[in-house]
């Protein structure tokens, strides 16, 4: 079996211990399921320009979540519209 760039770098990191347990996963499974609920009433398609830095760092996002990196930026667009993702800084 041949394994892509991508597939031999998630390896390696398994096997060195670096991933851990999430803690609270059902409460975690239960929360990414509302998310992706409300995500998943799609009626309109949009095309979005961004920094190829920002994109890898949204799939580096989604990968850790066990998201698709486009529900989760739907997710945070979402968020942000709604009222329910607050700025650091305020």
């Amino acid at each position: 079996m041949r394994l892509s760039k991508e597939e031999k770098e998630i390896l390696q990191s398994v096997e060195k211990g670096q991933w851990r347990s999430v803690r609270g996963l059902k409460k975690q499974i239960q929360r990414y399921r509302e998310y992706a609920k409300t995500t998943v009433r799609k009626d309109k398609r949009i095309n979005i320009r961004m920094s190829e830095k920002d994109l890898v760092n949204f799939q580096k996002k989604a990968l850790e979540q066990g998201l698709p990196y486009q529900t989760l930026i739907s997710s945070v667009l979402h968020k942000y519209v709604s009222g329910h993702l607050v700025d650091k800084a305020s």
